[in-house]
């Protein structure tokens, strides 16, 4: 038997056919186009997921379930997307829609961020770890929260584990949903980016020369990498932003550990891709700074691997 799982989101649909292993056997993607009503969307996924199959030989009856990773607040129970603020889906019934173009019986729908923590679980960095939470170093600070092999989404509404918007700068910066000094205003990737325009805006203002420039000129942007390939070039303001960068994001680490005491923490993302410049110096942190220092079992921080296709395997994890 087959899984179909399926990555919605802002910018595109990706579907991919999975094997009983996880392995993802046949993948493909079309645009979102996020401006459309919700049911040209799910149309859109179902006909890709269809294509997939049958381009593959298969049968509907071939797969087994269809998992379904969303932007939002995702009601695993009922299958219904309760609310999304880059897609148009407020109490969106979205696996019912789906069955209409796909009749596949056993659709299954969570969190994007959720489903990405599953999948490194089942398949990916933490594979056969029960207790495991992943970060995302993205546009905001993704997270999700394995316990006991199972998502933890809250028994209110389904939007727990928003790790993101816990507070590490009281009346710090303006974060996206509207409170001040958020982890994710200093954690994300778009934060870094904000900030190291904000430092090379300072620079120019007063002629400082700076390896900055160099590599911002050279990726043809300032983006979240723009930091660290300075510093790799031994520049010092590239070097603080990445020392200022690290100390925040270990910060908001420290606290996920002393909270949960998980067996491991996942990091993904684009920024994920900085390896052992961005681990080496969060474990130091950490291991001072965490509770649990004394003790002779710590959770262990790891880079995910499953890279973009982390919400395809999620999704494919959810009927199980």
């Amino acid at each position: 038997m087959y899984t179909i799982g399926v990555d919605l989101g802002g910018t595109n649909i990706k579907v991919g056919l999975c094997d009983a292993e996880l392995n993802i056997v046949d993948k493909d993607s079309v645009p979102t186009g996020a401006h459309r009503d919700g049911e040209e969307i799910v149309k859109d996924m179902a006909a890709l997921a269809g294509r997939i199959i049958e381009r593959n030989g298969l049968s509907i009856k071939e797969i087994e379930y269809v998992g379904i990773a969303a932007p939002g607040t995702a009601n695993t129970a009922t299958g219904v997307i309760e609310y999304t603020n880059n897609l148009p889906f407020k109490d969106f019934h979205i696996a019912d829609i789906f069955k209409k173009y796909l009749p596949i019986e056993r659709i299954y729908v969570a969190n994007d961020a959720n489903a990405a923590a599953l999948g490194e679980a089942f398949a990916g960095s933490a594979k056969n770890v029960k207790n495991v939470i992943m970060i995302t170093l993205g546009t905001g600070v993704g997270s999700g929260i394995i316990i006991d092999g199972k998502i933890f989404s809250g028994s209110v509404n389904f939007a727990g584990g928003e790790i993101g918007h816990t507070v590490i700068h009281m009346g710090g910066r303006l974060c996206s949903c509207g409170r001040r000094g958020c982890w994710e205003a200093y954690a994300s990737a778009s934060a870094l980016t904000a900030l190291t325009k904000e430092r090379m805006k300072g620079l120019t203002a007063m002629g400082v020369p700076s390896k900055l420039f160099d590599a911002a000129e050279k990726e043809g942007k300032v983006s979240a990498r723009t930091a660290f390939d300075a510093k790799k070039a031994g520049d010092p303001y590239g070097a603080e932003l990445v020392r200022e960068y690290i100390e925040n994001l270990a910060a908001g680490l420290t606290n996920t550990i002393n909270i949960f005491q998980p067996d491991v923490i996942c990091i993904g993302g684009g920024l994920s891709n900085e390896k052992d410049d961005l681990i080496t110096p969060i474990k130091e942190i950490v291991k001072r700074e965490q509770y649990s220092r004394h003790a002779n079992k710590k959770t262990e921080i790891r880079i995910a691997t499953l890279g973009n296709d982390a919400g395809i395997v999620g999704a494919a994890c959810l009927g199980r």
